[in-house]
């Protein structure tokens, strides 16, 4: 019999998939920052000739179903072709998503694309961080880290997975530049996680499956994922987060004290 705590040193982050989220329940509150990816976003056309349409969908999100799967409440802080810089700038503000009352025990950052590969802005790197946010220089790397220490300010002991982009082996992130971007977005999250305390990264460029032709035909609907595309975000995410707790269970052991008054004991 297996048990479950035990560890294989040489397991990949996705080859144990969890119906259930496994120890990402740990967490009870979890807000999740994203773009269309996490909206649930799909993509759609009306009459013959009318033009595409998208349309955010955050029922059948990922954030949702990880919800859904884990018993956990999870808080989609998102919009389609969101971006770090319009995040800080405009949207949290006006969503009330900087609140104290909404205050999660983990934050899951999923965005980049629309920054990196629409916007086109410069990337930079942990140089562009300041100890006071407001500072930071305005790059990628600084308008990112901002969020980060936005809510770590908000809520001190917090956790944070930051997602790279899936690989694309077809379909519309398959230019160039946009792989050169990736992969240096790739490479920039784990600089960031080494910067930050707490802070892990969540690798589905490197660990999810490759995104094939005959992945496209069953979990996308035009240039979106569609419902099942969704579902299998969020078992991935729940599973690599359940991965890395227990690799490093000593790192979570206080995580229930998260949002309280209360301190721990040694």
């Amino acid at each position: 019999m297996t048990v479950f705590f035990k560890t294989d040193p040489n397991e990949k982050p996705l080859d144990v998939i969890k119906d259930d989220g496994g120890l990402t329940s740990i967490f009870r509150t979890i807000a999740v920052i994203g773009d269309s990816l996490a909206s649930g976003d799909l993509e759609s056309i009306g009459v013959p000739g009318s033009p595409r349409d998208y349309h955010d969908m955050p029922d059948i999100s990922w954030p949702q179903y990880l919800a859904r799967m884990s018993g956990t409440t999870v808080y989609n802080f998102t919009r389609g072709n969101m971006t770090c810089r319009e995040y800080n700038n405009s949207f949290a503000d006006e969503r009330g998503f900087w609140d104290k009352e909404k205050a999660a025990q983990a934050y899951i950052i999923a965005l980049g694309v629309n920054d990196l590969d629409e916007m086109e802005q410069e990337l930079g790197s942990v140089a562009d961080i300041d100890s006071d946010f407001h500072r930071n220089r305005p790059t990628f790397a600084g308008d990112y880290a901002k969020i980060i220490q936005h809510y770590k300010e908000i809520q001190p002991g917090a956790v944070f997975f930051l997602v790279t982009m899936p690989y694309e082996e077809e379909g519309p992130y398959m230019k160039a530049e946009w792989v050169k971007n990736h992969e240096a977005h790739r490479k920039l999250l784990y600089e960031l996680a080494d910067f930050f305390t707490n802070t892990y990264v969540i690798d589905l460029a490197e660990y999810s499956p490759p995104q094939d032709a005959e992945f496209h035909r069953l979990f996308y609907t035009g240039g979106h994922l569609n419902s099942a595309g969704y579902y299998l975000c969020a078992k991935m995410i729940g599973s690599y987060i359940d991965y890395i707790v227990r690799h490093d269970f000593e790192k979570f052991n206080r995580s229930g004290f998260i949002g309280t008054t209360f301190a721990y004991c040694e």
